[in-house]
């Protein structure tokens, strides 16, 4: 049996969706510290292989819009190294806009990008980790998920995310009994290139702060810890859990 104070990554191959830039590039460098060989996928070459460099991981190309691009890259990945062992599955997008100037095809970049992403990336990781017998996955989700941003408006995206915890939940009870852990962690406002244009905006910032107990915004490294436990067997006992990692926010 695992034990329970076990971070150790050491032997094991994770792939990181989203892993090139910011909480995405803070959770490969938490796994590659912990142990781990990390696979960066992204849909841009240059600052994949950039990043990877820069973190001695490897880079391998993704989009995760387009089912073959997300089984080839998978395939790749075990044809390499033979096993899969942790997903982490962040690529993501967002709108903010009111909803009655929402366009469908805005509304579907969305859901095509968070839902749908996240659905084809679990779809071709869970064959992997089914076949071996055991694996870990981690879906990046939002505290989007749980409550309602204010004062930005973002019904597409808060949508997309809620649905990923659903689905992560969905996960963990359908392949539970294969010994494979579906699990996701829901960010607060982070630092990051996504918010930073919020950020700079001084009335929208202070808005934010002033609805967050511990009165600040959260930086990537922060979000990685939760990562490293439920890549981990100190998290052996964890699955359909979700994470919430917003300084307070959502507690009000």
């Amino acid at each position: 049996m695992a034990s329970p104070l076990d971070f150790s990554l050491d032997g094991r191959v994770a792939f990181v969706i989203g892993g090139a830039t910011g909480i995405g590039y803070a959770v490969s460098a938490g796994l590659i510290k912990y142990g781990a060989t990390v696979i960066i996928g992204g849909r841009t070459a240059d600052v994949g292989a950039q990043s990877a460099a820069e973190l001695g991981a490897t880079y391998v190309p993704i989009d995760v819009t387009e089912s073959a691009s997300v089984d080839e890259a998978v395939a790749t990945i075990v044809g390499t190294h033979g096993h899969l062992d942790i997903a982490v599955n962040g690529a993501g997008t967002g709108l903010n806009k009111p909803t009655v100037e929402t366009t469908d095809d805005e509304w579907s970049r969305v859901f095509e990008t968070n839902i749908s992403g996240t659905f084809r990336c679990c779809r071709a990781e869970g064959r992997v980790m089914l076949e071996q017998g055991s694996g870990s996955i981690i879906n990046i989700a939002s505290m989007s998920a749980h409550i309602v941003n204010h004062p930005q408006r973002q019904a597409a995206y808060n949508s997309s995310k809620a649905a990923i915890v659903h689905y992560t939940r969905s996960l963990a009870g359908e392949w539970g009994a294969d010994n494979i852990r579906v699990n996701s962690i829901s960010p607060g406002y982070t630092e990051t290139a996504l918010t930073a244009v919020s950020r700079a905006m001084p009335d929208r910032l202070n808005s934010w702060l002033d609805k967050t107990p511990l009165h600040r915004i959260g930086t990537p490294d922060e979000m990685a810890g939760a990562v490293v436990y439920l890549a981990s067997d100190a998290s052996s006992f964890v699955t359909g859990a979700d994470i919430v990692m917003d300084g307070g926010y959502s507690i009000w």
